[in-house]
């Protein structure tokens, strides 16, 4: 029932690269979440190198002290390569949050957004802005959901990842490379359905909204400060669908409805991975709960607002 939530501190959520001795309150908060919501012990690791080989061995050797290993707050695309790595050489499950954490409960939200506005995910036109370890764990989980790859527009700080594009690209955006015209942030959103952004405050503007769908659903995930705010959208739109990752507005996605959880099943069948379907039905569950009837404890959390 033991945990390891292990962190280099490259890419500290809002801070950046601070190394790993300033990731430790960080860590040490999500070892504290994972007690409190799952009943699961953890144990906060900061390890002191930007080499990723180097940190995969470290990882590797500790492994028969836990049941799973959560990575935490490592920079892109070295996350990539480090987690690849430790699933293909540990038998406990290896869990990089950061991606597959915000993947899953982005996910969840949109499987209820669509629901609401009546749309279908194989034909719903989606653009992701930020191509780091969420944005491409998002739209990863997302086409094996059922979305359909021609339908998503993959944006970093250069623009659209369009097939044929060179700069700034590298193996994982290149997979997510589409056939399109658009070149820009603001040409991609024109007519989408969902923008999601994973980027930095400012990234989104009023006339992109303006230009978009019927109905959009914005989930503006940038912390600690999102693309757009709410009253920003709610001034031009009044049929939008708005998330965001935090907690003093309405409809906050926040991993902490996911991990934990998904921990607390890994563990409790001893299982030696996280799959694609376990991310998968944890995000309906997670869809399916948000359903449910508000318990009073959480209504009161929120000033009674369901």
């Amino acid at each position: 029932n033991m945990v390891a939530v292990i962190s280099n501190g490259t890419a500290i959520l809002g801070l950046g690269n601070l190394g790993a001795l300033a990731s430790k309150p960080v860590m040490e908060g999500k070892s504290v979440l994972f007690k409190r919501f799952a009943d699961v012990d953890s144990i906060d690791l900061e390890v002191d190198t930007e080499d990723a080989d180097e940190f995969i061995n470290c990882v590797r050797f500790l492994g028969p002290s836990f049941g799973g290993i959560n990575l935490e707050d490592i920079k892109a695309p070295e996350c990539f390569i480090i987690e690849q790595r430790l699933r293909e050489l540990m038998d406990i499950p290896v869990f990089h949050d950061d991606q597959h954490g915000t993947a899953i409960i982005s996910s969840a939200g949109l499987i209820n957004a669509l629901e609401i506005t009546g749309r279908d995910m194989k034909t719903t036109k989606m653009v992701c802005n930020g191509a780091g370890a969420a944005g491409i764990a998002c739209i990863e989980l997302m086409k094996a959901m059922g979305f359909a790859p021609e339908n998503i527009i993959l944006c970093d700080t250069k623009g659209v990842v369009y097939q044929g594009r060179t700069e700034g690209m590298n193996q994982w955006k290149s997979a997510h490379a589409v056939k399109t015209e658009a070149r820009s942030l603001a040409e991609a959103l024109d007519g989408a359905d969902v923008f999601l952004g994973l980027s930095a405050k400012g990234a989104l503007t009023t006339a992109m909204v303006q230009s978009m769908a019927k109905n959009p659903i914005i989930f503006a995930m940038a912390n600690p400060d999102p693309e757009i705010t709410p009253e920003e959208v709610g001034e031009i739109r009044t049929d939008a669908i708005m998330a965001t990752g935090r907690s003093d507005y309405p409809n906050q996605v926040n991993n902490v409805l996911g991990f934990p959880y998904i921990f607390r099943g890994a563990l409790d069948v001893r299982a030696t991975t996280i799959n694609d379907e376990m991310k998968i039905a944890a995000a309906r569950a997670l869809a399916e709960l948000a359903r449910q009837d508000v318990p009073d404890d959480v209504a009161a959390a929120y000033q009674g607002n369901r």
